[in-house]
């Protein structure tokens, strides 16, 4: 049995990362070029959290801090993010934005396009793998 961590925990940004690098190469990277700067309140850690997420050349891209030039920065409490990215359930993002618990600053319709075309759960493996090693 795997190890699991935490969400968005300093072991399991680390785990994310190395898993994104571990399946780079398997089929089904997720659709388009769009990127994700998150920040995440309301942690158990105490502070927020930033991370990011997207895809770019139709490889998955994830880890901790923001990127530069991202196309999107979400801000979002920690329950609706582990929602939403590790149990991969848009229903509860759309619920979250029209409650007014998801802020989005940016390229809104490149966003709604992505998860057109299947968003983070694109590649079966590595979300499973991601699903496998969260608290």
């Amino acid at each position: 049995m795997a190890e699991k961590f935490a969400f968005l925990s300093d072991e399991w940004v680390s785990g994310v990362e190395a898993l994104v690098a571990q399946h780079a190469g398997d089929t089904g990277a997720p659709h388009g070029n769009v990127l994700v700067n998150l920040v995440v309140t309301d942690t158990p850690f105490g502070d927020e959290r930033q991370f990011h997420m997207g895809s770019a050349d139709g490889a998955a891209v994830m880890g901790g801090g923001h990127l530069e030039g991202a196309d999107v920065t979400l801000t979002t409490d920690y329950a609706t993010a582990k929602e939403v990215f590790v149990a991969n359930n848009p229903q509860a993002g759309m619920q979250a934005f029209m409650a007014g618990k998801v802020k989005v600053q940016g390229d809104m319709t490149k966003l709604m396009m992505a998860q057109g075309g299947g968003g983070g759960g694109a590649n079966p493996a590595l979300q499973g793998a991601i699903q496998e090693m969260t608290e």
